[in-house]
């Protein structure tokens, strides 16, 4: 049975399409294509259909991603149609949450900061690299990379 992700982070053209398009690297680098569905979408409905920020792309370019998705809004229907919500902060949080058709769908919903490992110590959330400078871009990227492995270590029961 496939295990379907959905990313979320607040106008789905930085964060939530960089650890959609990462998470998916990971999991066809461990051939694992038919057991997962994976999407993205922002809570934010204002760049629905855009690519990812032009700067997000250039710093995925240089990590080796490609990263394509048409930005999408959260919508309800995603509680249905996705096992895992991982959003990437608190606010994205709280807006998803209430979003859920009924209290038991919240389960779904977890938060990128539990899946970090070295970025534990600093981190409490994904920073928003909008406002950024290039290297924010690279952070996000690289913090991306860390947790997605986790949480895909987590998703196969591989994780202690």
């Amino acid at each position: 049975m496939k295990q379907r992700v959905l990313f979320v982070c607040l106008g789905n053209i930085c964060r939530s399409p960089a650890a959609e398009h990462i998470f998916r690297a990971k999991v066809e680098a461990r051939g694992l294509n038919d057991l997962f569905e994976i999407d993205s979408a922002g809570t934010y409905s204002g760049h629905a259909g855009e690519l990812p920020d032009p700067r997000m792309r250039q710093a995925g370019a240089e990590h080796g991603y490609s990263f394509t998705h048409r930005s999408r809004p959260f919508r309800e229907e995603d509680f249905y149609e996705f096992d895992h919500i991982v959003v990437m902060d608190d606010s994205n949080y709280e807006r998803v949450c209430r979003l859920a058709p009924e209290r038991k769908y919240i389960d779904r919903v977890s938060r990128m900061r539990d899946y970090f490992t070295t970025y534990a110590r600093d981190w409490s959330y994904v920073p928003d690299p909008y406002y950024e400078g290039r290297e924010g871009f690279h952070l996000v990227i690289n913090m991306l990379e860390e947790s997605c492995e986790r949480l895909l270590d987590i998703l196969q029961g591989c994780d202690n």
